[in-house]
């Protein structure tokens, strides 16, 4: 098999611990960002189905761990909480920490993740803190600079050399790129990221 089909993604479960997830074999994907990252309209995009992941802004619904089966069905994309709702209160940010950190550390089927950023306010805290998590447990990681149809061309371009030389700097096999869901742009790039991860 040479590639993935992305739209033939379809909703599978959703997840709020570990014990909840599918059977940990197979290939996945996740997908984190903050609540307002573009998280869903990137997904959406990918697959070709607006309806796919539920683009919303109530922060309730992001607390689930979304899982989507591709036509392979050895392959899945997940959707990760949005971190939005964790600035609520301390110990709520403590349990998506917890439940995120085991996530990434111990589930055997994940093959890579992506990191969306709105490009206009890239590398936050949260953003540093999933990026040490991906170094530290080798975990490939690719970051999405969403909304890039917000900026003209230069500073689009600036930032991404800019974020792109913040982590090259700590792990070379860190990638970024641009990425625009109302235009498309990115998409090919990002899918074959993807295929890399998932087939390779």
């Amino acid at each position: 098999m040479s590639a993935l089909s992305y739209d033939s993604a379809r909703f599978l479960t959703s997840a709020q611990q570990l014990s909840q997830c599918p059977e940990d074999e197979g290939g996945e994907v996740a997908f984190a960002g903050r609540s307002n990252a573009g998280k869903s309209s990137a997904l959406n995009a990918l697959t070709r189905n607006s309806k796919l992941a539920r683009t919303s802004k109530t922060p309730g619904r992001t607390q689930l761990m979304n899982f989507f089966s591709l036509s392979s069905g050895e392959h899945r994309l997940v959707d990760l909480p949005g971190y939005g709702y964790a600035k609520v209160n301390r110990e709520m940010k403590q349990d998506w920490e917890n439940f995120i950190g085991e996530y990434l550390a111990e589930r055997q089927s994940l093959k890579g993740l992506i990191l969306l950023m709105d490009i206009r306010h890239p590398m936050s805290e949260f953003d540093e803190m999933m990026v040490r998590w991906a170094i530290q447990t080798r975990m490939p990681l690719r970051v999405l600079l969403t909304k890039s149809d917000k900026l003209k061309r230069g500073p689009a371009k600036s930032t991404l050399l800019k974020v792109s030389h913040q982590l090259t700097s700590q792990a070379n096999w860190l990638s970024v790129q641009a990425f625009s869901s109302l235009k498309k742009d990115g998409v090919a790039e990002l899918e074959a990221w993807l295929n890399e991860q998932l087939l390779g």
